[in-house]
């Protein structure tokens, strides 16, 4: 098969795409023929070695967790799915190395759900890491109906989903994004404010008593001014700022879920959820998809096609 690899720690330009062996399949996986993949942020970093305090590394890499294709074989055990399947899923396994940016993968069915029929599969790809990251910070802080949630980063790929999946419980949300993209979350069903100085005071414009629940999908020191504007300071959640911990919050590192991501099939083929596509590039150039995601002024998701 074909698969994006790379041989050591560094810059996106320790990519490239070769020949590797197809993978082993497993008794409780399958393995998925892929259409798409999509690009998240922590791909690069972990390339970059930022995570290797946390997570064993090993190389050749093969980096990416998110997936979109069809089952192609089933292990001995995974009755969940058949050959012809079309499946999603964010295909994180406890050691990193046999990761989504190929032609082929083993994927545990415990990381799976089916694709989401009102999605292309370039969409599909780009939900899975960043839906079910929303909907767990959207969890972890209890946003209900009737509730008002502050939303960092909203235009992004996460950030985007978070909107969608808060304004699918019936809350209202407030989302913080560029002047350029408060058009965009308009149409997701935010109400835009911009970033950066002054935004507590952006944010009691709209709403003067305060938000109910926070959600951090940015880090940049925004954890205070969100507990500045919260009603109960423990009910915010960040996926990048560690010092949420330390002042009462909470921090979100997403975890497979394979019901979680039917959950959000549903929200997409109810029409309530869907993901916006920023840029699609072809898999063999990955380096180019990793440089910018580091830039970081994507709206909605970068994706790889793979056939």
């Amino acid at each position: 098969m074909k698969a994006v690899i790379a041989h050591r720690y560094g810059d996106p330009d320790q990519l490239i795409c070769t020949d590797r062996p197809d993978p082993k399949v497993g008794p409780d996986s399958v393995l998925v023929r892929v259409k798409a993949v999509g690009v998240n942020p922590v791909d690069w970093k972990v390339l970059a070695g930022y995570l290797d305090p946390l997570m064993n590394v090993h190389f050749p890499l093969i980096p990416g967790w998110d997936v979109a294709g069809v089952v192609e074989r089933t292990g001995l055990d995974a009755t969940e799915f058949a050959v012809g399947d079309e499946v999603v899923g964010y295909v994180r396994k406890d050691e990193v190395q046999h990761g989504t940016f190929a032609e082929l993968v083993a994927a545990p069915v415990r990381t799976l759900a089916r694709k989401p029929a009102a999605l292309s599969w370039q969409q599909a790809a780009g939900l899975p890491l960043a839906g079910l990251t929303a909907s767990q910070v959207l969890d972890r802080v209890g946003v209900t109906k009737g509730e008002t949630v502050l939303v960092h980063a909203a235009a992004g790929g996460v950030g985007s989903l978070g909107v969608q999946i808060a304004v699918a419980r019936g809350a209202r949300v407030i989302g913080t994004a560029s002047e350029r993209n408060h058009d965009f979350l308009r149409s997701l069903g935010a109400e835009p404010v911009t970033y950066g100085d002054g935004l507590a005071g952006r944010v009691r414009e709209l709403a003067p008593d305060g938000v109910d629940a926070a959600a951090d999908f940015v880090g940049n020191g925004v954890i205070d001014v969100s507990q500045e504007l919260l009603r109960d300071t423990s009910r915010v959640a960040s996926v990048a700022d560690n010092d949420v911990l330390e002042k009462g919050g909470h921090m979100v590192w997403v975890r497979p879920d394979s019901a979680g991501l039917a959950a959000l099939g549903d929200l997409a083929d109810a029409g309530k959820l869907t993901v916006h596509v920023d840029t699609v590039l072809p898999l063999s150039q990955a380096a180019e998809a990793f440089r910018r995601s580091q830039e970081g002024r994507t709206r909605g998701k970068i994706v790889l096609e793979v056939s």
